[in-house]
């Protein structure tokens, strides 16, 4: 039985992603600092013997190294996704991000394992001049330490694909969205409307573009791709792919969609200006065609995606209370 290392499996995409492998027949080892990881997003696994839980943080090299034992592929999706605040602790994408990918980078080479996951992000592109923006599209100026950290982990990655013969599946994502999504705008603007459903605060002018990925149709993707093994076939065993819809939204028609499910009529109070913050993109439209030219093709639309976050967080509103 393959045994797969998940980094941040009591998140939102590694709790889910857990419960996919285990019921593909896998063993898995979830490893997760619970700094925001939630123990009740992993309540179903952790009762399949094939799991075991792991508490430690990636920034502890021997303590990752060791209970890395035995796994034979790695998924690694810890990372600090605060992009909105960024510059107001500088240090944390470096550590959490970019320092923890080498550790987890060294603790693979340290166990032999070879194969390798890693949840990028569509910030790298910066405001791309390219949209939709293709794998290959030039790297302009970093807009976001988020961006710019994840960046520098597909350096790495890239780096240990080619000198130590990992095979690496880099995937640049849009925004997630799904059951137990637990950081965005969705979820922001519901908690907003069960405070105050008369009115909603809107940083910018509601017109900035972005796209969204249902996180079932996210993990479908990687899982396919990884399975027909595209990095054996690449120049430098390593793989990019852009892992989006083919089509995106404005904030405003997001707010729509999610005011006429619940049935609310707020009045919208805009910030003003195209960026909710520095470094928020206003326009954010990958061009997926190399991912949709291995076979995958996502199952739902932005909207559909943006209601079923709804309805979740409607069921679990308990996130919002267990929140640090």
């Amino acid at each position: 039985m393959t045994k797969c290392f998940i980094t941040g499996v009591a998140g939102f995409i590694g709790s889910n992603l857990a419960e996919k492998l285990l019921e593909g027949g896998y063993a898995v080892v979830g490893w997760d600092n619970f700094t925001t990881g939630q123990v009740r997003f992993l309540e179903k696994v952790r009762q399949n013997p094939n799991f075991q839980l792991v508490e430690g943080d990636n920034l502890d090299l021997p303590a990752l190294t060791k209970a890395m034992a035995g796994c034979e592929m790695t998924f690694h999706l810890a990372a600090n996704a605060d992009v909105r605040f960024g510059l107001n602790h500088p240090e944390k994408d470096l550590h959490q991000n970019t320092i923890a990918t080498f550790n987890v980078l060294e603790a693979m080479r340290a166990n032999g394992v070879k194969k390798l996951a890693f949840s990028s992000t569509g910030s790298v592109y910066g405001e791309a001049e390219v949209i939709p923006t293709p794998e290959d599209a030039p790297f302009p100026v970093q807009t976001s330490l988020y961006g710019a950290s994840k960046l520098a982990c597909e350096g790495l990655i890239q780096a240990y694909c080619e000198g130590y013969g990992f095979e690496g599946y880099i995937f640049r994502f849009v925004s997630i969205l799904g059951e137990r999504y637990t950081h965005g705008h969705v979820f922001d603007f519901y908690k907003q409307l069960l405070e105050h459903p008369d009115h909603l605060r809107v940083l910018g002018d509601g017109t900035a573009r972005k796209s969204y990925l249902y996180a079932g149709d996210c993990l479908d993707a990687i899982w396919h791709v990884m399975h027909k093994e595209t990095a054996k076939t690449a120049k430098h065993n390593v793989e990019v792919y852009n892992l989006g819809t083919p089509e995106y939204c404005q904030v405003k028609d997001s707010i729509g969609w999610i005011c006429q499910h619940l049935n609310l009529s707020p009045r919208l109070d805009f910030t003003g200006g195209s960026r909710g913050w520095v470094g928020d993109n206003p326009f954010i439209f990958l061009e997926t065609k190399k991912v949709q030219a291995t076979g995958w093709k996502p199952k739902l639309t932005i909207q559909q995606g943006i209601i079923r976050t709804v309805q979740w967080l409607q069921e679990n509103q308990w996130v919002y209370d267990s929140r640090h």
